[in-house]
Parts: structure tokens; sequence; C-alpha cells
């Protein structure tokens, strides 16, 4: 009779661990999702803030029509971009290096650079980016978390059970960002070619 109530214990223990797993791949699934809604939204700030950026710097450098073009481009290309993380990343990367194109444009304009609305929105482009770099790490911490659950014994089998799949990170290819933007060389000119 002992047996059976250790049988039973047993088996009620290993029900409530399963059910304790189950909900925390569900907490965390939802966590993924929250996080995502973050960086989204700082995405969505970061393009509100590129019309105005541009238009300002059109002001003081309409000449450089090409880079705007790209820029409004890649912020139309990130904006339609409703895939996974992945892709999202590709798409953010033509918008970074369009940014990166046009500050470094602003370098040769000593007059924008002292205009008090060029630097609000430069500010307010920098804290942006400060932003979106946190809601990043958060989404991809929170990632790692739920993909080391979905990948260690115990709990890979109840992933497994119930088809939780490994999630993707928010990585933008820094290469492909930094792939347009021109370089700049600031080791002083001694004269000598």
């Amino acid at each position: 009779m002992i047996g059976v109530y250790i049988a039973a214990g047993v088996v009620g223990l290993l029900l409530i661990a399963f059910a304790v797993s189950y909900d925390r791949f569900v907490r965390q699934g939802n966590l993924i999702k929250d996080s995502w809604a973050n960086v989204d939204t700082e995405l969505r700030r970061r393009y509100d803030l590129i019309p105005n950026l541009v238009e300002t710097v059109k002001g003081y450098a309409a000449h450089e029509k090409e880079i705007f073009e790209k820029l409004a481009q890649a912020r139309a290309d990130a904006i339609a971009q409703t895939g996974p993380p992945e892709a999202q990343a590709r798409a953010q990367s033509g918008v970074v290096s369009g940014l990166r194109q046009l500050l470094a444009v602003t370098e040769n304009y000593p007059q924008l650079k002292a205009s008090q609305n060029f630097l609000s929105l430069q500010n307010e482009l920098t804290n942006t980016e400060d932003r979106i770099q946190a809601a990043r790490r958060f989404y991809n911490n929170n990632v790692r978390s739920y993909n080391t659950r979905v990948q260690s014994f115990p709990s890979n089998a109840i992933a497994g059970m119930f088809h939780f799949q490994m999630q993707q990170y928010f990585e933008i290819d820094e290469a492909v960002a930094r792939a347009g933007a021109p370089q700049v060389d600031l080791a002083p000119d001694t004269g000598t070619p």
C-alpha cells in the first residue's frame, strides 16, 4: 500500500514539474513578444525622426540628393518589413547605413552643425539609438533565456512535445550597415603623398 502512495506522489510531482515547466515556456514566450513590441516601438520612433532630420539637412545641403533618396528608400523598406527579427534586422542595416551617411555629410556644413534644430534632432536621434540598443539587448536576453530552456534537459522534452521553437535574435549586421558609410581619415596630413 505504501508503494502505491509513493508511486502516486512521484507521478504527482512529475505532473506538477511538467505544468510548471510548460507555464514557464508560455511566460517566456509572452515576455519575448512584449520585448519585441518595445524594439518595434523604438524603431518606429526612429522612422518618425528621419524625415525631420532629412528636411533639416536638405535646407543646407540640397545637392546631396542621392543620400536623401537612399535613406528614404531604406526607411520605406524597413517600415514595410513585417517578417521575423532576422529579416527586420537586415532592413535596419540599410537605415543605419543611410543615417551614418547623412550624419557624415553634415560634417561638410558648419552652418548646419550650428543649427539649433539640427542639434536637437541629432540629440534626439542619439537618444533614440540608445533606446533601440537597450530594447534590443532586453529582447535578445529574453530570447537567449528561452532558447536555453528549449535546448536544455529536461525542459527540451516539453518544448518538443508542445512545439516550442527556438526564437531568432535581433542583430543588425554592422558590416552591412557600415558598407555605405563614407570613410573618414582623421590622421594628420603630413603633406607627403
